[in-house]
């Protein structure tokens, strides 16, 4: 898109690009998404960002209608599979907190000033810059859903210090966080100072969101112990255990879309697994995909045109665990429902029927050596998808088909055409909702 082409977006306030980029208005020192409320500013006032961290290193601050950083993702970063799109992955998945920037360049291959510049060029910012935006957002929904000490959350939002959280905080939202805290429409007079019944959270999508699809899919594939879907159909709660890098945690998540967002709660151990936690749902709801592209280039098969009409907004499910996701497509549904009785690590305090976490595939190297060795292939989000394909079929009763299952789920690629099943280059780069269409019109 050019410049003029997005102001017309905004003039409009198309929610189609909310995520994809953001503009900034220089009378006023504001950055929103393209669909804010606000009164349209005046062409010679606005400049446009590839992201929040890009306006927030301009020098602007978040809207406070808009809640520019609440947005989807960009559907770019899981459709590219080079250095960028890897690198965004990563940082969204919490390594530059854990590991730092150089951390990041290890995983990706490249020295640290070879990713700083390739993510400057092309997204406007550098991974440090990326990874404050997002310590923002994660530090504004803990003031805003728990009554944690300020000093607690800016520690688990990924700050090295208070005055780094507070300086933050006061250049982004043009608050403090006590004013930012009391501004929160979630807050409760009297609710507990911890976290004890979990963090309500709206995770935002684009379009139209077939909830029914994902759900159904989700309901037949939970494995006891570790999953659970509960209430009747249109209005089911999924449930699931999580490993993190920090503990573990519990993550519940609603059928009903309310607005564009589904409403989730998420249980952590540890508060600095949230971001991760976050990202890892919206990996395995598909939240960022762009309803709208795909469904304009999968309509003009003639064969998937009434299949999309009838589906819209279908998505492909990506998965919370992908280590997980791939033990599982090798040991099959029966096995894995004894691996977590054998083997599953139990939760310190079980919640209703989620008693344990799925085991890691380390811990089956001795017992269950073609499973365990699941756990030398590289399935992180910044992992290269072609280099992890071929790595799994060397792996003892990898097939094919189930190679091609953990790269469109355990990986999040858009774009798997599996084996056996037609494909067509039309579908481009979206034959993994293709593939789902398709298997969907199955009897």
């Amino acid at each position: 898109m050019d410049e003029e082409t997005r102001y017309e977006a905004v003039s409009s306030r198309d929610a189609r690009f909310d995520g994809e980029f953001f503009f900034a208005v220089r009378t006023t020192g504001i950055y929103c998404r393209p669909s804010c409320p606000a009164v349209t500013p005046k062409r010679r006032n606005v400049c446009f960002y590839p992201t929040a961290a890009a306006a927030q290193g301009g020098g602007f601050r978040a809207c406070r209608r808009c809640r520019p950083d609440a947005v989807p993702g960009s559907a770019a970063w899981n459709v590219r599979a080079d250095v960028v799109g890897r690198a965004m992955r990563m940082i969204g998945d919490g390594v530059v907190d854990r590991e730092g920037v150089p951390g990041l360049a290890v995983r990706l291959g490249y020295s640290t000033r070879q990713v700083q510049r390739q993510l400057t060029a092309e997204v406007g910012a550098g991974p440090v810059a990326l990874a404050r935006a997002q310590r923002s957002h994660t530090a504004r929904v803990l003031l805003q859903t728990t009554r944690l000490p300020v000093t607690e959350i800016a520690f688990a939002a990924g700050f090295a210090s208070v005055r780094q959280f507070n300086d933050t905080i006061r250049q982004i939202y043009a608050r403090t966080p006590s004013e930012l805290r009391g501004e929160a429409v979630t807050s409760v007079p009297g609710a507990p100072a911890g976290t004890a019944a979990g963090i309500p959270l709206r995770l935002a999508h684009r379009g139209r969101y077939a909830a029914r699809e994902v759900f159904d899919l989700l309901a037949r594939e939970a494995i006891p112990r570790i999953e659970e879907i509960l209430g009747k159909p249109g209005s089911r709660t999924y449930r699931r255990t999580l490993r993190l890098p920090y503990g573990s945690g519990i993550a519940a998540v609603g059928e009903r879309a309310a607005g564009r967002w589904l409403d989730a709660r998420i249980h952590l151990t540890d508060l600095r697994d949230l971001t991760t936690a976050v990202q890892r749902l919206r990996r395995l709801f598909d939240l960022d995909a762009d309803p709208y592209a795909i469904d304009e280039r999968l309509s003009a098969d003639p064969r998937l045109a009434p299949l999309v009409a009838r589906r819209p907004g279908l998505r492909s499910p990506g998965t919370a665990e992908s280590e997980e996701f791939a033990v599982r497509a090798l040991a099959g549904r029966e096995k894995s429902q004894w691996l977590v009785e054998r083997y599953g690590t139990a939760l310190d305090q079980p919640c209703g029927g989620l008693t344990h976490l799925f085991p890691a595939a380390a811990e089956l190297l001795d017992d269950e050596p073609s499973l365990g060795a699941v756990s030398g292939v590289r399935l992180d989000p910044g992992a290269d998808r072609d280099e992890t394909e071929q790595a799994l079929l060397g792996l003892p009763g990898m097939t094919l088909r189930a190679s091609a299952l953990i790269r469109m789920r355990a990986l999040g690629d858009p774009d798997v055409p599996l084996t056996g099943e037609p494909g067509g280059e039309i579908w481009r780069p979206w034959r993994s909702y293709a593939q789902r269409h398709l298997w969907l019109d199955q009897p």
